[in-house]
Order: structure tokens, then sequence, then C-alpha cells
């Protein structure tokens, strides 16, 4: 059976959830691209996300990010990762819906925790308090979310090759997003 990807799909969700780990394997499996938003943002800035943050602010980083989206948007269908807060953004939610697909990849608390508590790399999570921090963050984001096309459920069970397998088969339940031969 051949697959092909028609639109890019946007990998959504916070830190931790796997939007990277699994939209690799996804576009691995799919044989199409695959990007990441924040890495493109570092390779443009030369500087780590946590590094724009503390020197120019979340605004700036923010604007980048919009920036970034739009260019990958516009090119051919590939799996892209994107920051946790980048589909906070009605600019960016809409760029995304009229050029690709959100996936939200979701997350529980409890599993986030697990993946991030030992990560120096996520500014939003240097305070007194990272795991209070992070169930705020979540209870905030969960609006913008909950907005995205399309969810698979994250299970802490799961392999990322599961969950890869467990994103196609909801591409393929769109045949706008994933043709199926």
């Amino acid at each position: 059976m051949r697959q092909r990807l028609l639109k890019t799909v946007a990998m959504v969700g916070m830190m931790g959830a796997g939007k990277t780990a699994v939209g690799n394997a996804v576009a691995r499996k799919l044989g199409v691209p695959f990007l990441d938003s924040d890495e493109e943002i570092v390779r443009a800035a030369s500087m780590s996300v946590a590094e724009i943050f503390e020197r120019d602010g979340e605004d700036f980083f923010r604007a980048r990010e919009t920036e970034v989206l739009a260019r990958l948007l516009s090119g051919r269908p590939c799996i892209l990762s994107t920051g946790g807060g980048a589909f906070l953004s009605p600019a960016n939610r809409a760029l995304i819906a009229e050029r690709g697909v959100a996936l939200w990849i979701d997350a529980d608390l409890d599993l986030l925790w697990q993946r991030v508590r030992h990560k120096t790399t996520r500014p939003l999570l240097r305070t007194a308090d990272p795991r209070a921090t992070l169930a705020r963050l979540l209870e905030e984001r969960l609006p913008a979310y909950r907005q995205a096309g399309l969810s698979v459920k994250a299970q802490p069970d799961y392999s990322i090759d599961q969950m890869a397998d467990r994103v196609i088969r909801k591409l393929a339940e769109r045949p706008d997003i994933l043709e199926t031969r």
C-alpha cells in the first residue's frame, strides 16, 4: 500500500509530548521531509531557544517563530514539529489551517513531567517549581491545542514507532491529508 502526504502536518502540543521524536518517525515511515520550527530558528539565530529567550525575550522569539512557520508551511508537504507555544498564536493557527493541518499529541501532565523534568533546555521551566509551571502552562494551552484539526492521545507505554503508527492511522482517516493507494 502506497501513501502520499498531500498537506504539511504540523505537530502541536506541549514540550515533552513527543512532537519531534514521533514526527521524525512519521516522516521516515511516509518518506517525506521532517522539519522542526525551533531548529530552524536556532539555525537562523546561531543561538539556542533558551539564549534567544534570555537575550531578546519571548515576544521576539514568537515573532521569529511565525515567520519561520510561514516559510516552512509554503514548501512541499512534510511533517513539521512546532514549539510548544507556537499553536497558541491565532496567526499561527490560521497559517497552519490554511496551508496544512495541525495534529495535537495529547499528553497528560504526568507523562510530560516524566519526560522534561531533567532537561535544562526548557526556558519556560526555569522556575522555583517547574512541575507547577508545567501544569499551569498545560492548563493555559489546552483550549488552543483542542483547536487542532486532529489529535492522538500519547500513552506512556507506547514506543515512538507505535505512536508514529497511530499518527499515520489518524492521518489516513483524512484522504485530503494522506492519500492511500
